[in-house]
This record gives structure tokens, C-alpha cells and sequence, in this order.
């Protein structure tokens, strides 16, 4: 039997249920100079009693907290059950934090939403971003308790908790103090979702109340106030429902027998007015641009992993320059303008290009590192070249970019012009005379090299004596002077 197919309604409630039950947090600033208690809400210090009760050495504790308080603790990730984090230690990698925590459920969840749903002040407390006791302390326990925390971390330490899961489980308090929502999260649901069932039990009860309060108004109205609706047990009103007065207007009839106001209000407005057409402000001006762009938070080694590590931040830093750059030269149209066709300042180019440019622009550096050799040999291996290929072809687009590479193994013959005029600028300068050859100028007895652009720079290359090993050198320049001057006081 074939399964009905999703509709689009579906599927966006489902993408929101699922985003809506996972909140990542940047990482928390350093508390410079707090040496006080770290958790400022009640709450947040009962957190941490669940997490100071189970721990097996003080001493990981205080380092936890030192880790926490100077801001080592990297983007958080909260879902149902499960809190992430990686903590910087004293290695260059980073360890990957984990605590874990029992979520209600099903049965207790409708017991924790029927007891908030019941007194207003507890719903109007949570929006207020504050835990209430009664709450928290009611049939459904919310907080965790001794051993309800159960910490992981990737580190050769099997402390429990650790230094880098106890960092975690202090930043952790700091994100209860400001939300207690977090809270209900790792209990397993979202704000968002908690908030509709709510809503949708407020809604429910209002209706079966007001049903209630109609059925047992006198006709005339006059003793409506002395009448009482039955509540939970007398009538078979719902788990939620609340046994209160009833108004005169509740019944829907004011004296003398004119529809009440609420009643005539709850009726809302026509679809056509909610959606005509109506003046917007218009949009804040965009922030501006970061002077450089940022650089991903290192990753965590971790043994079975789809992808390396250091790949995956090798592509998000030059993922990061490329949007930077891409927003740096996007022009704000002037008043009254049309918007401008934008070009990419990152043209499509071949794999063999692409590669080299980010192994060129993720390494600025022209020093040959244990790392930089490992990323030469990986990338000669998968595009079949050698690892002198790979080092030369990095050498030439740090040099010139695309124009660079293009030199390095594709000569070509230049128009009559600069290219004639620069040996006689040379021989006036009194330096070497070159040999000329399609757009290269000589000296093998040298090992000596200029290489002539379609930009119309001068990019200058060396080579041993007698040999035709030829590898970039320097920085190109438009004067040929200047070019060869440099390289031969190299």
C-alpha cells in the first residue's frame, strides 16, 4: 500500500516542532572578576546542588568552574535529554561535552500542563522568564535531583564529572537564570510547543465553561451571579476546569437584554480587513560589515566520524572569508536607484583551481608546518599530482591568485609593448640582462626569472643555477624594475 504523501502544511509544522526542540546558544562571555556564587536564580543553584551532590572530587569541580567562569565553554546545544558543548582544555583541540538528562512523559506532561493551566500565575511567572516553586515542585518533578545528571566527555579523564563536563553543567546554570524554558526543553519540549498546548487548554476550558454557564443561567438573568458552574467531578467538566462565578455578561446577556460587549468583541474582525493592504515601516538599515571575518570554533577530535575535523573547519573558515567578502563588495543602491547587478568576488573556477585557492588562502602562511605537508600530500593524492606540485601551485597563487597559477605552466606570446620596453628599462637600470622567451625574461645562469601577466604585472621566479626548477618568488608588480630588483637582492 502506498503511503499517503506529506503535505506542505505537514511538513513545515513538523520542520518547526523539530527546530523548535533544539536551541543552540552562543558561547557565554567570561564573568571577569565574579568570584561570588555562579548561579543567580534560585533554580539555577538547584542545578548545580544536583550537580555538586553527585560529583566524586571537589577539585574537578573547581576547575569545571574556572574552565566556566573564563569562558572556555564553546556553543551550546540543547535537545530533549541531551545538552553539547565543546570545552577548550589545555590541548589545542577542544573536547566534546555532553550531559544527560531523563525527559517526562507523555502522562507527565499532561499532569505539569493541567497544573499550569490552572493558575494563571504560573503561566504569567514562566513568560516572565522565572521558575515558580509550586511549580517546580509539584507531582511532576522538573529540577533534576542527586544522580539525574549524567555527564560525558570525550577526554581521557574518567572523572565524573570531568573538569570539561562540570564547565558545561556551570554555563549551563547561567542559561537556566535567564530562561527557565531551557529547563522544560531538556525535560523534552520546546517553548513554542508548550505554549500551544497551553493555549489550546486554556481555549478548551473557556468553551466548556462558558457551555456550562448558559446551560445553568436562570432565563431572566437575575441570579446569574449566585449561580455556580460544577467543576471537575460535578458534571463531567474537563481535568483543567476551574469552579468559579459567573458574571451576568458571561451568560451572553446583558441587562435588558442586549448582546454583551465580549460577546460581540470575541467575534473578531473580517479576514478582508485583517488582510488588506496597509503601510509597513520600512526595514532597519543592514549592521555593518565585521573589519575581518571570523574564524569557526575548533572542533573536536572523535573516533568514528563521517568526516575529519579539521576538513570540516578548513571548509567553514573559507566558507566564513568568501560571505565576507561577498558582503564587502555588495553596494547599498542610493536613494531613488535601482538595485545593481552584483558579481561574485568568487568566480566558478576548475576543481584544480579551487582546491589550490583553499589550501593557499585557509594557510596563509608560505612556512611548510607538519600540517600544512599532511594537506599538501592529501591533496596530491586526490587530484594525482605530487606533493612539489601541490607546494608550487600553492606558492603561485599566493602570489597571484588565478593569474599566478596561470603563469606557472601556461606561457603565452604578449602583444607588442610593454613587454618590448621592459628589457630596455632593465638594461638602464643596470641589472641583468634577460633573455626573452613568449612572456618570460631569463637569466638561467642566474636562475633568474620574470614572467609576464595578462594583468600586465612582472611575477619574478627563481630557480638553482643551471636548472629548470622554477618556483614563484615575491610579489608581482606592474614595474619591472622594481620586480627584478627584488629578486635579485633575495
Amino acid at each position: 500500500m502506498t503511503p499517503r504523501p506529506v503535505s506542505g502544511r505537514a511538513a513545515a509544522a513538523d520542520r518547526l516542532a523539530r527546530a523548535d526542540r533544539s536551541r543552540t546558544f552562543p558561547p557565554l562571555p567570561a564573568r571577569t572578576g565574579a568570584r561570588g556564587l555562579f548561579a543567580e536564580s534560585w533554580w539555577g543553584s538547584a542545578w548545580l546542588d544536583a550537580l555538586e551532590t553527585t560529583a566524586l572530587d571537589s577539585a574537578r569541580l573547581a576547575r569545571g568552574r574556572t574552565y566556566a567562569r573564563d569562558g572556555h565553554v564553546d556553543t551550546i546545544n540543547v535537545t530533549p535529554g541531551r545538552i553539547v558543548a565543546t570545552v577548550r582544555g589545555s590541548r589545542p583541540r577542544p573536547y566534546s561535552a555532553e550531559i544527560r538528562l531523563r525527559t517526562l512523559t507523555d502522562q507527565e506532561w499532561d499532569g505539569l500542563l493541567d497544573a499550569i493551566a490552572a493558575d494563571t500565575g504560573r503561566l504569567a511567572a514562566l513568560l516572565a522568564k522565572t521558575l515558580p516553586p509550586a511549580l517546580a515542585d509539584g507531582e511532576v518533578r522538573l529540577l533534576p535531583g542527586p544522580g539525574d545528571l549524567v555527564p560525558r566527555c570525550s577526554c581521557p579523564d574518567h572523572g565524573r564529572p570531568c573538569k570539561h563536563a562540570a564547565a558545561l553543567c556551570f554555563q549551563v546554570a547561567r542559561l537556566l537564570d535567564t530562561d527557565p524554558f531551557v529547563l522544560l526543553l531538556m525535560r523534552g519540549r520546546g517553548e513554542r510547543e508548550l505554549l500551544d498546548a497551553l493555549s489550546l487548554r486554556n481555549t478548551t476550558l473557556t468553551a466548556w465553561e462558558t457551555r456550562e454557564a448558559r446551560h445553568h443561567a436562570p432565563a431572566d438573568g437575575r441570579t446569574a451571579a449566585h449561580h455556580r458552574v460544577p467543576g471537575p467531578g460535578h458534571g463531567g467538566g474537563p481535568p483543567a476546569a476551574r469552579t468559579e462565578t459567573v458574571s451576568p455578561t458571561a451568560t451572553g446577556d446583558a441587562p435588558g437584554g442586549q448582546p454583551a460587549a465580549a460577546e460581540a468583541s470575541s467575534r473578531g474582525i473580517p479576514a478582508r480587513a485583517a488582510l488588506a493592504d496597509r503601510p509597513r515601516p520600512p526595514l532597519p538599515p543592514p549592521l555593518p560589515v565585521p573589519p575581518q571575518p571570523g574564524r569557526p570554533p575548533a572542533l573536536p577530535d572523535g573516533d568514528g566520524l563521517p568526516f575529519d575535523p579539521a576538513t570540516l573547519e578548513f571548509l567553514a573558515a573559507d566558507a566564513a572569508a568568501r560571505a565576507h567578502a561577498c558582503v564587502t563588495a555588495a553596494a547599498t543602491p542610493g536613494p531613488g536607484a535601482g538595485r545593481t547587478a552584483l558579481h561574485s568576488p568568487f568566480p566558478d573556477l576548475p576543481a584544480w583551481e579551487d582546491a589550490i585557492r583553499l589550501t593557499a588562502t585557509a594557510h596563509p602562511t608560505a612556512g611548510l608546518t607538519a600540517t600544512t605537508r599532511a594537506l599538501y600530500r592529501d591533496l596530491a593524492a586526490a587530484t594525482g599530482r605530487t606533493p612539489t606540485d601541490v607546494a608550487r601551485a600553492v606558492a603561485a597563487w599566493r602570489q597571484g591568485g588565478p593569474e599566478g597559477l596561470s603563469l606557472l605552466d601556461t606561457p603565452w606570446n604578449p602583444p607588442a609593448g610593454d613587454f618590448d620596453r621592459a628589457r630596455s628599462a632593465l638594461l638602464a637600470a643596470d641589472l641583468p640582462s634577460l633573455r626573452p622567451r613568449h612572456n618570460h625574461l631569463t637569466d638561467p645562469d642566474r636562475g633568474i626569472q620574470l614572467r609576464f601577466g595578462h594583468d600586465h604585472r612582472w611575477y619574478p621566479y627563481e630557480s638553482e643555477p643551471g636548472t629548470e626548477d622554477w618556483w614563484p618568488a615575491g610579489p608581482a608588480d606592474p614595474d619591472p624594475v622594481v620586480a627584478l630588483t627584488t629578486l635579485v637582492a633575495r
